[in-house]
């Protein structure tokens, strides 16, 4: 299933840029050495590291301010809550933003976001000796702020930090209402 909603994501990706007509990047026109693109295939590799949450982004820019993201987390937790003494999530999900850039810095500019997010799946816990699963299928509506630098060519990479609220009961039951998330991604621009 996982590599089927992956391979289903990047022919998304690729089809989308099959109908490029415009050259932008999220800098703007302010420094030319940098080139201008308006795709950006991205990861998130710091919970890659943290937690072997594989998240997957692909960042199409509209215009010199704003840009539509699209992304994809595969084994997606709940905010930073770890696997530990039988835990298991086994959730992935989908997550749209709309970025709005701001600021003329030539290396690199702030942005804020509004994100729709649906996740999928299921977690467990063995607490008292058996494993109870819990549905953790929401609707999660939030914002976030973040920093691109673009210090190359082709390469962009920056930190960003969202909060968002989920609309299932169950999961607000067993977790809670509200989730943080934050990361630091790496994205190739083309």
């Amino acid at each position: 299933m996982k590599k089927h909603i992956l391979s289903l994501f990047i022919a998304m990706a690729l089809s989308m840029t099959a109908y490029s007509q415009q050259v932008i990047s999220s800098a703007g026109s302010s420094n030319p050495n940098l080139g201008n693109f308006e795709n950006e295939v991205k990861f998130n590799f710091l919970n890659l590291i943290l937690l072997s949450s594989f998240e997957v982004g692909y960042e199409r820019f509209l215009s010199e301010n704003h840009s539509l993201d699209l992304q994809l987390h595969i084994n997606d937790r709940f905010g930073y809550n770890l696997e530990n003494d039988g835990r298991k999530f086994k959730t992935n999900s989908f997550q749209a933003a709309m970025n709005f850039y701001f600021g003329n810095n030539p290396n690199g500019r702030f942005h804020v976001y509004p994100l729709l997010k649906f996740r999928f799946g299921d977690y467990e816990d063995p607490s008292s000796g058996t494993i109870s699963s819990t549905d953790m299928t929401a609707f999660i509506l939030g914002a976030g702020a973040g920093y691109k630098w673009e210090v190359s060519e082709h390469f962009a990479f920056g930190p960003y930090a969202s909060v968002a609220r989920n609309f299932s009961q169950t999961v607000s039951n067993k977790f809670t209402g509200i989730e943080l998330n934050a990361g630091f991604s790496l994205g190739y621009r083309f």
